[in-house]
Formats: structure tokens, sequence, C-alpha cells
């Protein structure tokens, strides 16, 4: 019998999530039947999404939504023995007593040298969300010109990366002279703190005059109306995110940027990852191939410690982090 824990949430947020929100809490563990396994999380995840989709996925007492890598701890599943590791959707738990539809198996031959964590990040949900964003929804082509918005987070970071090595000019923004300066260590060709710059319009045109092809939307609100317009025409916006959003406590309103959409004939898609997960297995190859090779960095931001999730949940929600914001138990 095994004693874990759980953070629930005992309270939809209203606005900016609160500490009071979440609790704390113990439970006693059955032992794994057959088919089934006993994980024990090493690192979790906090994301963007977690905000908005717990108040349509989750109700109150809920386990709160999130992936971990795990390390199967007991096991009465030939295929997952004691001693290995899976990326599971298993919410933010300690352990968990669980079916092999609850996790998948990391890539094979995963390198000794690379922390498990990137299975989190780059080579996970966020380096899959920006390759189909790049590939399927913009389709990016070698030569083309990139915005992307929160440039310096999970997702954006490897967006900005792999336009590059794509052969793409990329513009990014970010909350931070920071992040900006880690932005241009990347390889991003201009890179710019939207909070401190006199005029977005005249930064966003300043950086590329001939306008963008594609924009890999992270953000939403007033400033991605003013990357609308600098578009050019049939110009291309995949949108990730809404982040500048998901805590409103009213909606936002206007300006409305439907008449730009019109006259420039811009294609405009949101799209979520699960969509191309039959790719998944070759996708994450590709990945890790690329973090060998060097071509692409993977900045992560840890926090130590299970008891510090909300804190870690909502200091991503600030933009505390650089790339990857990873708990480690």
């Amino acid at each position: 019998m095994v004693q874990a824990k759980k953070w629930t949430l005992i309270k939809h947020f209203d606005g900016f999530p609160k500490h009071s929100d979440f609790q704390l809490k113990e439970e006693k563990l059955p032992e794994p039947t057959d088919g089934q396994v006993l994980l024990e999380a090493v690192f979790l995840s906090v994301d963007p999404y977690m905000r908005p989709f717990s108040k349509f996925a989750m109700k109150e007492g809920d386990v709160m939504i999130g992936s971990q890598v795990a390390k199967v701890i007991q096991s009465k599943n030939k295929a997952f023995p004691v001693g290995s590791h899976v990326v599971a959707n298993c919410g933010w738990r300690t352990h968990t007593v669980c079916n092999e539809k609850d996790f998948v198996p990391l890539i094979t031959s995963w390198p000794k040298d690379i922390s498990l964590s990137l299975a989190l990040g780059t080579v996970g949900m966020p380096g899959l969300t920006a390759v189909y964003g790049l590939e399927e929804v913009l389709e990016l082509k070698q030569g083309e010109t990139l915005l992307v918005n929160a440039a310096a987070g999970a997702v954006g970071s490897l967006v900005g990366q792999i336009a590059k090595i794509k052969g793409c000019k990329v513009v990014g923004s970010a909350g931070s002279d920071a992040k900006v300066a880690y932005l241009k260590e990347l390889g991003f060709d201009v890179a710019f703190n939207y909070k401190t710059v006199g005029s977005l319009e005249e930064t966003l045109k300043k950086a590329s005059p001939e306008g963008y092809d594609c924009f890999f939307e992270n953000v939403g609100g007033p400033s991605s109306t003013v990357a609308l317009a600098q578009m050019k025409t049939f110009g291309r916006i995949a949108v990730c995110g809404n982040i500048s959003t998901y805590n409103d406590t009213a909606p936002q309103t206007g300006p409305f940027p439907q008449m730009v959409i019109l006259m420039k004939e811009l294609k405009m898609e949101g799209f979520m990852v699960n969509r191309w997960m039959h790719k998944n297995e070759e996708t994450l190859k590709k990945l890790m191939a690329w973090v060998k090779e060097g071509k692409v960095k993977y900045p992560e931001h840890i926090t130590k410690g299970f008891e510090n999730m909300p804190t870690a949940f909502m200091g991503m929600l600030r933009g505390e982090n650089t790339g990857k914001a990873i708990i480690a138990i």
C-alpha cells in the first residue's frame, strides 16, 4: 500500500489563480491488478492550457490535470516492467495506479545523457505543437518570414528554432530583456521586449518592412490585432494559444480584425496538437535527432518539490519561465 500525494482544484479560478484554489491531499493507493502498473512521478509539467481547460474539463474537487514522466515501481503488465519510464496523463499526483491507456512509453533508445524531463518539453507535447503548427497548419516554406509571440516559452522557443532549421527569417517577441537576449542566442533574427517598445506597430514594421508570411499566435488580445495588420497578402496564422485572456474575469471587446483578414485574404486556423497524434512517433524521433545534433536548444525552468506545483503553475502564467516549466520531484 503506497501513500500518495495529490493536488486538487477545490475552487474554479476567478481571475488569476490563487494558492487557496488548491489543496494538497494524501491517499492510500491499492495494489495494481492484472494489466496495471504503479507509477511514481519523476518530473511533472505545468502548461498554459491547464488554465482554460480547468474550467471545461474539471469539476471542483478533481485532481489538477497534467502530464508527467513517471517510473514504473510495481507492475502487473509485462510490456512495462519495473524500472521503465513512461509519459502519463495522471495529473498532479506523486503516485498513480493505472492502465496502459493512461500513458505512453518514452521513445526507444532515449539517450542516457539527455534528461527525461525533455519528454514533457522539447521531445514531448510542446515540441509536437511547434512542429505541427509550422508544418501542418502554416505549411512554412524556406525563405519565408515568421512572427512568433511568447517566443521564450516552451512552444515559442522551439517554433523559432525549427523555423531557422527550415531556412526562414524569424522575429520573436518576449516579456523581458533577459528573454530577448536568450532568443538571440537561439538564433532569432530579430527579438524585442513587447513591454518596453514605444510602438508595437513600428517595431514590427522595422523588423520586417515587407511584412510577414506566417504568424504563430500564442498570446491573443490587442497586440495580435496589431500583428495581423503587418501580415502579407495571403498570410497564414496558426492560433496555438490565447494566454493574454486566460485570466480575464470578463470577455475582452474589440478591436475587431475581420476587415484586415478580409482585405489581406488571410488564412487563420486554430489547432490542437492531438489532431496529428498518428504522427507522434516519427515526429518525436525527429525532435530528438535535432536535440542530439545540437540544432535545437532546450531551455528549462525547473522548480523542485511537489509541494511547489501551484507556485510553479502561477509563475508560468506570469511568464517567469524561459523555456519549459518543469517540476522535479
